[in-house]
């Protein structure tokens, strides 16, 4: 069996595990959050960030930073995989689609770092 050093699961059941498994904490996560909103009535500064600045909305967050994160790699994985191939680019397929995944992996390094930081680095 080939497997591909870029693929989080490192095969096609735990990549599509890791994804479903994503998605229902992104779903869980937005349904909460619009709940709270809509119950809340008259919401204020201060409310909110009691809110946010609580542990189990921490741990929630971070939940939900690294759900995205996940989600979105094995998406664009997918994506750069498929259509990223020889017919398109030719022999320079291969680094191209390299390039494109150390992009993406950067710019999701950095979304997670970011996340984290207002999560957990405030006061």
């Amino acid at each position: 069996m080939v497997t591909s050093v870029t693929s989080l699961g490192r095969n096609g059941l735990y990549d599509w595990l890791i994804q479903r498994v994503s998605a229902v904490v992104i779903a869980v996560y937005v349904i909460g959050m619009v709940g709270f909103l809509v119950c809340s009535g008259d919401l204020d500064y201060r409310a909110w960030s009691a809110f946010m600045g609580s542990a189990p909305m921490r741990i929630a967050n971070t939940l939900m930073v690294f759900s995205v994160a996940a989600h979105t790699w094995i998406g664009l994985w997918g994506v750069t995989t498929d259509y990223l191939t020889g017919m398109t680019f030719g022999k320079a397929a291969t680094s191209v689609r390299l390039i494109a995944q150390m992009v993406i992996a950067l710019l999701l390094l950095v979304y997670i770092l970011w996340g984290l930081l207002m999560i957990w680095g405030g006061a």
